[in-house]
């Protein structure tokens, strides 16, 4: 069996001549930055999770960043406060927490190695903790229940990570639309891809208008007559440009609202592809029936991971570690502010055991065929 020319890859943006199209429409508009495209994919995008409202940003860590700052605003979280994140997991967790002035709580993850454990979520639970951010790993649901459960008993907020997991579903409702905020990520290798991008889901009409203000410098929202009285400093000043917060600038642009238009029209296709590649290659749809996982990649566990990676690497299948494995032994976390419960045993297993494979629409049955091949290669 020879090395292939083309490999195998993680991820690839599938497109064709429909976002292309959209694409070219809007240039020939001569609409560049954020505008009706923009509010047009809020809409059809927070529609299609189940939540009343969404704010397009230029990526998931941004949308991660609005969501904790939106806490913050509202006096729900403040400087010095915890929130609860799995350790196995990726950067773009928990430097948000860390810029924004809050400690993560590190926990470990459940036997399946996708998801926090809940019942590590309650052994970190202090006086301080104030939120929990829940992360679907690689389109896999978490276990929404027993995690609700747990934040009402305590008063906490329920910050959904959803960077992998667009169109996931837990007990026929798709994540995001269960948390207090819900983030999203359409990074050139997720289910859906506008290159970069990100959005923020919520119901609270409240951290709607403020996450909306935090994208754009700060800026009034919610402008009705620009000129109107404002306040004895800013008599009838033009409210498009009166700044009530110290916001940034983390807009999405038509440009890439367009691609995401078209690609959200195509994603359950996506998705159900890359669920007949997990049960053709592993025999892998669902963990369980409450869960319907649209896996971004397929996960395996080695004793020796980097002799079967480096086998694979070999026969251009290409691979990752499983992010950032346990991330607090990263270099740039191990001396951040943290808390850390327990040995995190599971969460340091997968760093050290597993890795995952591409599994997605450009994957084709031959390539299934080719994979499994190498695979059985390596063991025989």
């Amino acid at each position: 069996m020879g090395s292939r020319k083309h490999g195998i890859g993680i991820s690839t943006p599938i497109y064709d001549s429909r976002e292309i199209n959209h694409l070219i429409r809007v240039l020939k508009d001569n609409r560049i930055s954020m505008g009706s495209e923009v509010k047009e994919f809020e809409k059809r995008f927070s529609q299609y999770i189940g939540t009343k409202y969404g704010v397009a940003v230029n990526s998931g860590t941004s949308a991660n960043m609005i969501a904790l700052n939106v806490l913050l605003e509202t006096g729900e979280l403040k400087k010095g406060d915890e929130v609860i994140v799995p350790a196995a997991t990726f950067a773009s967790v928990v430097s948000p927490i860390i810029h924004l002035g809050l400690i993560p709580v590190y926990v470990d993850v459940n036997s399946t190695y996708y998801n926090i454990d809940p019942e590590e979520v309650k052994k970190a639970i202090s006086k301080k903790t104030k939120a929990i951010i829940i992360v679907h790993s690689l389109g896999v649901a978490a276990e929404i229940d027993a995690l609700l459960k747990i934040s009402k008993k305590h008063n906490l907020k329920i910050i959904e990570d959803c960077c992998e997991a667009h169109g996931a579903k837990y007990k026929k409702k798709k994540v995001g639309s269960f948390g207090d905020l819900a983030t999203f990520s359409f990074f050139v290798s997720h289910n859906m891809t506008t290159g970069e991008g990100g959005m923020v889901l919520t119901n609270n009409s409240k951290y709607d208008k403020i996450a909306r203000s935090l994208r754009e410098f700060g800026r009034y929202v919610g402008i009705k007559n620009r000129f109107s009285y404002y306040d004895k400093y800013l008599k009838n000043y033009d409210k498009k440009y009166i700044f009530e917060r110290v916001g940034h600038n983390v807009r999405m642009t038509d440009l890439v609202a367009s691609l995401g238009i078209e690609q959200l029209k195509k994603l359950d296709k996506m998705n159900a592809t890359r669920r007949e590649i997990a049960e053709y290659i592993k025999g892998e749809a669902d963990l369980d029936p409450d869960r319907y996982n649209v896996y971004y990649g397929l996960m395996f566990i080695s004793p020796d991971r980097l002799k079967i990676t480096k086998h694979l690497e070999k026969y251009g299948i290409e691979t990752r570690p499983f992010f950032a494995g346990c991330l607090p032994d990263q270099p740039a976390f191990r001396n951040s502010p943290k808390r850390i419960v327990g040995n995190l045993t599971t969460s340091r297993f997968a760093r050290d055991h597993i890795f995952f494979i591409g599994c997605h629409p450009g994957i084709t049955k031959q390539d299934q065929d080719y994979i499994i091949k190498v695979f059985e290669k390596y063991e025989n």
